[in-house]
């Protein structure tokens, strides 16, 4: 599938072919892909190290483990992976107690699954105590479940989370609908087999099969998305 925006108001009997919707949180959902930077550059600065900007998109969409011990190996800081999560972790959770804004159209997207009651979760490369604070503000009534990156064997990029969020939503991965705004996140959906849409946020995304390329969540409804699934029949 190319970044063709299926027809609006495509509704036919194939549309129950959607069996769940699983979303990304960071960059997706809430405008918070820069709030990580910015944490990373003023944790490492307290360090002695000035990072690099193109190491951003090295970083973004990425779990913990991989961003934070990228920029270690990079930078040569003297600090150890466990020690740096908890100091980003502790940074970006002040970040967002101060404000947690909204990527455009997530809000109508969010409302629109649960007053159709689609099955929809959100799966993250955050921490499970990221994700709590992130799911008060974006109110967990939305979710029937959540995935965090400290809760599965292999994050993202691996398919592992989004294959834990089918399962848990007795949804067949073919017949689940991704939302991501990375390269990261999208490689874990479309190996999980999942059709996957794509709002690029620091760094762009090709379009590809099963996957499809758009600008904003506000072009992104619940038709569109069974109109991803009536395409693939």
């Amino acid at each position: 599938m190319t970044s063709t925006v299926p027809a609006l108001g495509t509704r036919t009997a194939e549309g129950s072919a959607l069996q769940a919707v699983l979303l990304d949180m960071d960059g997706t959902l809430v405008d918070t892909e820069g709030f990580w930077w910015d944490v990373e550059c003023e944790v490492f600065a307290s360090l002695g190290h000035t990072l690099d900007d193109s190491w951003r998109q090295v970083v973004v969409g990425g779990p913990m483990t991989r961003s934070a011990g990228f920029l270690i190996e990079a930078t040569g800081a003297d600090i150890g992976l466990a020690e740096l999560t908890v100091l980003l972790n502790d940074g970006f959770e002040d970040r967002i107690d101060r404000a947690l804004p909204l990527m455009p159209g997530a809000a109508r997207l969010l409302a629109e699954l649960s007053e159709h009651e689609i099955p929809t979760a959100l799966v993250s490369a955050s921490h499970r105590r990221i994700i709590d604070r992130v799911l008060a503000s974006l109110g967990p009534h939305h979710f029937a479940l959540s995935i965090a990156g400290d809760e599965v064997p292999r994050t993202k990029p691996h398919p592992d989370p989004y294959l834990a969020a089918a399962a848990g939503l007795g949804a067949d991965p073919l017949r689940c609908a991704v939302v991501e705004d990375t390269a990261t996140g999208v490689a874990a959906a479309e190996a999980a087999g999942c059709q996957v849409v794509a709002v690029p946020s620091v760094a762009p995304i090709a379009p590809a099969v099963r996957r499809t390329v758009v600008p904003s969540l506000e072009v992104v409804d619940l038709t569109f998305l069974r109109g991803l699934m009536t395409e693939m029949l």
